[in-house]
């Protein structure tokens, strides 16, 4: 369930913060803020949470997700920081992130976070491996001229491996996780894109708006099973 709304979910980052941005036009700038203001009022409800609350958790991860989506595109299209550039940036940030992690804590593992601070130090990690993988599918999708769905298999395929490297070569756990983690936001925001984008651009053209709207009911649903589970 957990890998099933965390691939939705990075999907509906990709599409939700075009629509906003696009469809809207909120631009890129408005949606930022406005989109960052919703994630810190989320992330305080979640801090302040003593246990785990589906409804709270995934809000915070969808936000996040359409956060780390908007700083990308803001380095890329306001900035004129290339897609290359700003993965090297993320990839830079990620392990600089998990490094500090570990020297405070020793240990990245998710089942251990049970103060303020890991949960700090994990939602940092999640916002930048949101702009990293935006930023890294966005390269190999584009720049690369891989194309979406290409893209979305070539991902899907090292999740695979990951997988199968976990459960039959013993990979270490806390490390898998996080590999798997990285790969899905690509993984998404190659699969939104195939999805909404018109079909001289490699989608199949079904909209930001519709691939928004059917991606969220999907979270929703199964949020609403865990929560009553």
């Amino acid at each position: 369930m957990f890998w099933i709304i965390k691939i939705v979910a990075t999907t509906v980052g990709e599409t939700a913060a075009d629509f906003l941005n696009i469809n809207l036009n909120l631009g890129l700038t408005v949606t930022t803020f406005v989109m960052s203001g919703l994630l810190l009022i989320t992330l305080f409800f979640q801090f302040r949470s003593k246990k785990y609350d589906p409804k709270i958790y995934w809000l915070t991860v969808v936000l996040i997700s359409v956060v780390g989506t908007l700083i990308t595109d803001n380095l890329t299209d306001n900035f004129g920081v290339s897609l290359m550039t700003t993965s090297i940036i993320f990839t830079f940030a990620l392990l600089v992130t998990f490094a500090a992690w570990y020297m405070r804590e020793k240990t990245l593992s998710i089942h251990s976070i049970f103060t303020a601070k890991r949960e700090a130090f994990y939602w940092l990690a999640i916002l930048f491996t949101f702009a990293l993988g935006t930023a890294a599918g966005d390269l190999i999708a584009e720049y690369l001229s891989l194309g979406y769905w290409k893209s979305a298999l070539l991902f899907a395929a090292l999740i695979g491996m990951v997988t199968i490297a976990h459960y039959m070569l013993k990979l270490n756990s806390v490390l898998s996780f996080w590999i798997a983690y990285i790969l899905t936001r690509p993984l998404g925001a190659s699969l939104g894109d195939y999805l909404s984008q018109p079909g001289n651009q490699d989608g199949i053209n079904l909209g930001t708006a519709r691939t928004s709207t059917v991606f969220l009911a999907i979270i929703l649903s199964i949020v609403i099973y865990l929560t009553k589970t």
